[in-house]
């Protein structure tokens, strides 16, 4: 891939997404640098084996690995609404509401009885149970071991220290993790692309990318394409966006993360959107009467 002058042909992702267009710019090192840190180019105008499923599952489980989150990391205060399910024949299955009403020194912790149809929900000790808990920020899911069950002063369950902690949506917005080339043009005005980025997280409204460098300033607008891939349906977006906040990364010179919103959706692309988001988010779903 040469840089400085014009690519001869199209340049495609392993599952042959389009990355850049022929005729695109590689404006230096550091720009191809980053596309073969985050991507898998391919000549576009080269047939090839396609990547297995399995392969494609594989490449994003490992991406996706990151630091497990601690019971201090989640910051759940008394009172935080929860809701619990035995794990046991658990898919599909609703959460039933309850409530956070205190510690122990171990971080054990201790919840109010859930019930259905007003009837306690049956529960024995030394099962585990699934939790889903809004904090003040976020919200969790994780696992518990039922240590025991009482019922004075009121009825309820002493649980084991959380384990397997996964954080599942800011509150503010819901927001999945998603990786998938974005390509951008510098302004908001022109045709065709001058490069590409990588996606690390989609809202409904807004993307989080990584480039390999800052794009631009805080307010300013880029263009904008990317391909969504959810429920067998392909949906792409072409739209503009307006550059948010810039951050440089750890340990890089000139990559960069940025905080997109797209303000100029057509209700086609809003809706493509939030299935997107809520295909990966389907633990919301689970949440029952008050509880949400």
């Amino acid at each position: 891939m040469p840089v400085g002058e014009p690519l001869a042909w199209p340049v495609v992702d392993r599952d042959g997404a389009l990355l850049l267009d022929a005729g695109a710019v590689l404006v230096g090192e550091a720009e191809r640098d980053f596309l073969f840190k985050h991507f898998a180019p391919h000549r576009g105008d080269v047939e090839r084996l396609e990547l297995t499923p399995e392969g494609a599952e594989s490449a994003n489980a490992a991406s996706a690995a990151e630091a497990p989150t601690t019971t201090r990391d989640m910051h759940l205060n008394i009172g935080a609404l929860t809701g619990l399910r035995p794990q046991m024949g658990a898919s599909g299955a609703p959460m039933h509401p309850c409530r956070l009403i205190g510690f122990a020194p171990n971080e054990a912790l201790f919840v109010t009885m859930p019930y259905a149809d007003g009837r306690p929900v049956a529960i024995t000790p030394g099962e585990n149970v699934e939790i889903v808990a809004i904090a003040s920020q976020a919200v969790y899911r994780f696992v518990c071991t039922v240590h025991a069950l009482s019922h004075s002063p009121l009825d309820y369950l002493v649980l084991s220290k959380p384990a397997n902690i996964r954080r599942l949506r800011e509150r503010r917005s819901i927001r999945v993790r998603a990786q998938f080339p974005v390509r951008f043009g510098i302004g908001e005005e022109g045709s065709g692309y001058d490069g590409v980025a990588l996606a690390r997280g989609i809202s409904a409204l807004g993307l989080s990318v990584s480039a390999a460098w800052a794009l631009g300033r805080v307010g300013e607008r880029l263009r904008v394409s990317f391909q969504l891939r959810s429920g067998g349906n392909d949906t792409t977006i072409e739209t503009t966006a307006i550059i948010r906040n810039v951050q440089t990364e750890t340990g890089a010179s000139t990559q960069a993360t940025l905080g997109l919103e797209l303000d100029r959706l057509t209700p086609a692309e809003q809706m493509a959107m939030k299935v997107y988001v809520f295909d990966r988010q389907d633990d919301v779903l689970y949440w029952t009467g008050s509880v949400r």
